[in-house]
């Protein structure tokens, strides 16, 4: 009778996955979870609301009972993680990470934009100290004085108690600062990227201990957070930025294979459908590109599948669904592909502007936008809209979805939409 039960509930255990890190499990803003809810408004299938102290643009990230965000409290030049209850919205702890002056941001960006990650052990989290004093800001068309700093990379275990905080190098853009841990094996990577000696390091989670760290040549501010795959017998972590998309082994941050370009600034990340990973950039140009990851060297002039011009996305990051890649604009100008050869299928305007980056779950799409308007499609040939739900709030982070529900953060509170949990 017990192996019977244990039957009968595994289909559900399986399905309830926790949401660890920026876009998820596997950091592409896929869940495998079923029965996600698509319709909502700011008092219909609410499971709690709470008021997040602060300013911040960093994602919740969830494991098991627990919720994880960022956040800054400008008037007290504090940095801080919070920890809440994933049933009930309760606080459990805050942490002050890092008393620093304000840096110097882009009108778009927030002092607490990195989303955490966590491997249910520790959580992991990045902010910016900033420097006392101002330089004039580099690869910038009016010139103006910035912030310099320091990136900082502190653990904490569950229960909010620090484990180690370090410094892991300089940092320097007119936009602010954003990076977001990955987790892989043992090892916690950084995205050094700025307008100075940029890098890549790794550290080891236990101890924080540097393991290795490369030089990034081209020294140029790019913000996206890398994906990690086994392609082609080899261990890729792929990430587009600093006028270049290139692959490292993260055992030890060798190059596989770079495509210069196509552009010089980068923020979305990159998603990687079994076949091609896609890029979506930029600024100052704007491209979408399919790229076969299975090259050593300079790859620019072969391994570039197809790309286009139009419909292309700077901050969003894509999502791809079965054969089709689906990417929204910026402005909110969506669009549906296939993946395989790169042609559209439809383009559609969505309501108001967009920052957060695209979700899946069930066999379906969520586009949220500024405006705190969710739109949820149906991957296709044809634009089929299944539903719009708006919140009414500003929102620039991106949704999580997990154990059956799916956490929003606005400007002004953290929504957990779907059922109440015991």
């Amino acid at each position: 009778m017990r192996l019977v039960v244990l039957l009968f509930f595994m289909p559900c255990l399986l399905l309830s996955e926790n949401w660890p890190n920026w876009r998820g499990p596997s950091g592409d803003g896929i869940s495998l979870e079923k029965g996600i809810p698509v319709k909502w408004s700011p008092t219909e299938n609410i499971a709690w609301r709470v008021a997040i102290p602060g300013k911040g643009h960093s994602s919740p990230v969830v494991w098991g009972n627990k919720v994880f965000l960022t956040t800054c409290l400008p008037e007290k030049e504090q940095r801080l993680l919070l920890c809440l209850d994933q049933r009930t919205g309760k606080k459990l702890w805050q942490k002050v990470v890092l008393n620093s002056p304000l840096e110097t941001i882009h009108p778009l960006n927030s002092r607490a934009s990195g989303t955490p990650a966590t491997d249910g052990q520790h959580v992991f989290v990045t902010f910016m100290k900033a420097d006392d004093r101002k330089i004039p800001a580099p690869n910038v068309g009016t010139q103006r004085l910035i912030t310099p700093g320091k990136i900082i990379v502190a653990a904490y275990d569950l229960d909010g108690e620090q484990k180690w905080k370090i410094n892991v190098g300089d940092f320097i853009s007119a936009h602010g600062f954003n990076t977001c841990p990955v987790l892989f094996e043992d090892l916690v990577i950084i995205n050094g990227d700025h307008d100075g000696d940029a890098y890549l390091v790794a550290l080891e989670r236990k101890t924080g201990r540097e393991r290795w760290r490369i030089e990034r040549e081209n020294k140029t501010r790019s913000y996206a957070t890398p994906i990690i795959r086994e392609i082609g017998g080899r261990t890729q972590m792929i990430l587009s930025g600093s006028l270049c998309v290139a692959s490292y082994d993260p055992h030890n941050g060798k190059r596989h294979w770079i495509v210069d370009g196509p552009t010089e600034q980068f923020v979305a990340s990159m998603v990687y459908n079994g076949e091609y990973v896609f890029v979506t950039a930029g600024y100052p140009e704007r491209h979408i590109l399919a790229i076969r990851p299975d090259g050593s060297g300079n790859v620019t002039g072969t391994h570039v599948a197809w790309r286009t011009n139009r419909g292309a996305a700077y901050v969003p990051s894509p999502i791809f669904a079965g054969p089709y890649l689906l990417v929204v604009a910026d402005s909110g100008i969506a669009s549906c592909f296939n993946a395989k050869t790169g042609k559209r299928h439809w383009m559609e305007r969505l309501p108001g502007g967009h920052s957060p980056s695209t979700v899946s779950a069930d066999g379906l799409v969520y586009f949220t936008s500024d405006r705190g308007v969710t739109t949820i499609v149906r991957p296709g040939k044809m634009f089929n809209i299944i539903a719009r739900n708006e919140l009414g709030e500003q929102i620039s982070a991106s949704p999580a979805i997990s154990q059956g529900q799916i956490f929003l953060r606005t400007h002004q509170h953290l929504y957990c939409i779907g059922s109440k949990k015991n």
